[in-house]
């Protein structure tokens, strides 16, 4: 025989399926804030011919505390000092390559221009495995950043450029300089979906 069930329990279940709908809502309204920019990278002198898909998901924006920490960060440490300080910094997005895992991106800012925004972001570059068995000289360009300008008027005009290997050095007049393992690869047919969250 059933147990009849109480007015309480009754309320008790309406709550807990309005407490789950709430997320639920929540977590769709999260998602669509989130940024996608698609784009296909073209290699550049050595690489040219080659091309490849790349999409950047923004999840969020780094913050001016976050831009102080790498800044310090870089100014006690230089390249590995930026290294460290990244490899701590909460995911902000994510960078995809097909036919690869792809990895996290620790700091992403976007910079109002004329026109529309630049999009500019940095992570650590996954060392393979064959660099480090070998003790590579490339195990040094261990960022990975990239450069997007959007245009509001014209999305033809969206360019952009990915550097796969870099490290920042400071150069003999004092200058922040990015130095490649191998040449940029250059960013086109940019298309942005979703919306920018700050």
């Amino acid at each position: 025989m059933c147990k009849p069930i109480t007015k309480g329990e009754v309320i008790n279940q309406a709550i807990l399926a309005a407490a789950l709908i709430a997320i639920a809502m929540g977590m769709g309204r999260a998602a669509a804030a989130q940024e996608v920019i698609d784009a296909t990278a073209f290699g550049t002198s050595t690489q040219m011919g080659k091309n490849v898909a790349v999409k950047i998901i923004i999840d969020r924006y780094s913050t001016a505390e976050d831009k102080k920490t790498i800044d310090e960060a870089f100014a006690k440490g230089q390249n590995q000092g930026l290294v460290n300080a990244l490899s701590k910094m909460k995911s902000v997005g994510r960078i995809q390559i097909p036919g690869t895992l792809g990895y996290d991106i620790a700091y992403a800012v976007s910079v109002p221009s004329p026109t529309g925004r630049t999009v500019r972001f940095v992570t650590n570059r996954k060392i393979s495995f064959g660099e480090a068995y070998r003790n590579t000289q490339s195990q040094a360009y261990n960022l990975t950043a990239g450069q997007i300008n959007i245009d509001n008027q014209d999305s033809k005009k969206n360019a952009g450029v990915l550097y796969p290997a870099a490290q920042l050095v400071i150069n003999k007049d004092g200058d922040l300089q990015i130095e490649l393992r191998k040449n940029p690869w250059r960013l086109s047919g940019i298309i942005v979906r979703g919306e920018q969250k700050e």
